[in-house]
């Protein structure tokens, strides 16, 4: 993930209407525990996982709109990531699965997309 320096929102953030542009920070060895943190307000980053490492059978399902405007020819070409809700320890952090943000690995635009699947939660506990 650290190859990917600048990120450039397509589209800002709910609630987030200046900020489009952010830098994919690792917080541990292993780069799982990442900020998505603002170039443009660096007070403002979000924690972001990959979904993999707490949800492996998380495949959320994107319309063609959504991929025409990231520019995406290729399921490979797109970093999943979910946004965390930090609790007071791992037990009371939750992830955001509705609406997770997609970058093009290769043109390092994103999207924060909200699914239509009533069964993904936003509050979704990252260990049970």
């Amino acid at each position: 993930m650290s190859d990917i320096p600048v990120i450039e929102l397509v589209q800002p953030l709910p609630g987030f209407p200046e900020r489009r542009r952010f830098t994919l920070v690792q917080l541990d060895d292993d780069g799982v525990l990442c900020a998505l943190r603002s170039l443009e307000d660096p007070d403002l980053r979000f924690l972001v996982v990959p979904p993999v490492s707490f949800f492996p059978d998380y495949a959320p399902v994107v319309d063609a709109g959504t991929v025409s405007e990231l520019g995406v020819s290729s399921s490979e070409d797109v970093l999943v990531l979910v946004v965390l809700n930090a609790g007071s320890s791992l037990a009371d952090t939750t992830a955001n699965l509705l609406a997770p943000v997609l970058v093009n690995t290769t043109t390092h635009q994103a999207l924060q997309v909200i699914l239509d699947d009533p069964e993904l939660s936003v509050r979704a506990p990252l260990v049970a």
